[in-house]
């Protein structure tokens, strides 16, 4: 790894550090405070999936700490036990945010579409990426078509990044709306759901930022290298 690139990566690494402090302590102030509906993540969901007609998707506990997800392959939203047994802000708003994503995949909304369609591309990526980008690099001189091989593999997680973006802010936006019109919270429980899915928001931009930050960097070493060719 070069300097630049190892200073770029100290500084998303602080930040990321920085972010996911502050997330999680949101999320634990939250958990700490009870909806007033007094209804668990589990039934949040659930609710929220009828209320826009679908019926296919499983609401399921899965292990972990905010290990949450919505998988479109065999259309789950999987809570973490903190979430699924939650009656709280911050398990009402997680739960929400993750149907906000199967809601997404029933309007066949465009982003989500290209996110899944990476995703086999962005698995081979991650296990071949570092090491093309080390062999590429310390042959750069030599071989620099290896290094531009990397640069394209590092490219697609890049890509991949930048599309989550709208995916998870349009899916909080959905969660948001849904909490408001379906009065399961009070304004003053809203506004702290509001704030709790800005932050892990927040997780998506940074690391969309440290991968276009790293990516450039890569691509000023191939390009310096044709350059001294």
């Amino acid at each position: 790894m070069t300097p630049g690139i190892l200073f770029v990566s100290l500084i998303f690494v602080g930040i990321s550090m920085l972010v996911g402090y502050i997330l999680k302590s949101r999320f634990k102030e939250y958990s700490e405070i009870p909806t007033s509906s007094g209804m668990t993540g589990r039934e949040i969901a659930e609710k929220m999936l009828r209320d826009n007609q679908i019926y296919d998707v499983q609401v399921r506990s899965v292990d972990g700490f905010l290990s949450d997800h919505y998988n479109p392959s065999d259309k789950t939203v999987n809570l973490s036990p903190d979430v699924y047994n939650g009656a709280n802000v911050a398990a009402a708003a997680v739960a929400a945010h993750e149907c906000g994503h199967a809601v997404q995949h029933a309007a066949h909304y465009p982003w989500l579409g290209m996110r899944s369609k990476l995703v086999p591309l962005v698995q081979v990526s991650a296990n071949l990426v570092n090491w093309v980008l080390l062999i590429g690099i310390l042959m750069v001189n030599r071989f620099p078509q290896l290094l531009l091989v990397g640069i394209v593999l590092f490219a697609v997680t890049t890509v991949f990044s930048v599309i989550t973006l709208p995916v998870e802010f349009d899916a909080s936006k959905r969660a948001l709306a849904w909490l408001d019109n379906s009065r399961v919270m009070t304004q003053g429980e809203h506004d702290k759901a509001k704030n709790a899915l800005w932050w892990a928001a927040m997780t998506y931009v940074v690391a969309a930022l440290a991968s276009i930050a790293t990516l450039f960097q890569y691509l000023m070493i191939f390009l310096g290298s044709r350059n001294r060719n």
